[in-house]
């Protein structure tokens, strides 16, 4: 049976990537919407801090799964996973943003980004 891919918009995406951030227990989720910013290379950034680089790890491959079990997508690249300090996973609308906590602190996305809108999601 041939699988097809379904559409999904970036506000669904990041549901999805969020979802399976949740999945493995990532903490300080940040959805941080650049639509309305002009020249921002996304939709949204989603980030999420990891405790271990085996956390990192599962957190990147949650999103994977959630992402593809649900719109049958898989992203146009994914980095970091060698190194295992910071995995981004790139659906083009959504990029994923996973740090060891100390790598975010350093990076500091959400003040690069400062003018985004930044929803805090609450730990379950």
């Amino acid at each position: 049976m041939k699988e097809t891919k379904v559409e999904a918009n970036s506000d669904i995406l990041a549901e999805l990537v969020v979802k399976g951030m949740q999945e493995k227990k990532a903490s300080d989720i940040v959805v941080m919407n650049l639509k309305s910013l002009k020249n921002a290379v996304s939709d949204y950034f989603v980030i999420a801090s990891a405790t271990s680089d085996t956390q990192l790890d599962a957190i990147a491959t949650s999103i994977e799964e959630e992402v593809y079990k649900a719109i049958h997508q898989n992203p146009w690249q994914s980095e970091g996973r060698i190194n295992k300090e910071w995995v981004l996973l790139d659906y083009v609308d959504v990029v994923a943003h996973i740090f060891l906590k100390d790598k975010r602190e350093f990076y500091a996305l959400e003040e690069l980004w400062g003018d985004a809108r930044i929803e805090h999601i609450k730990s379950e």
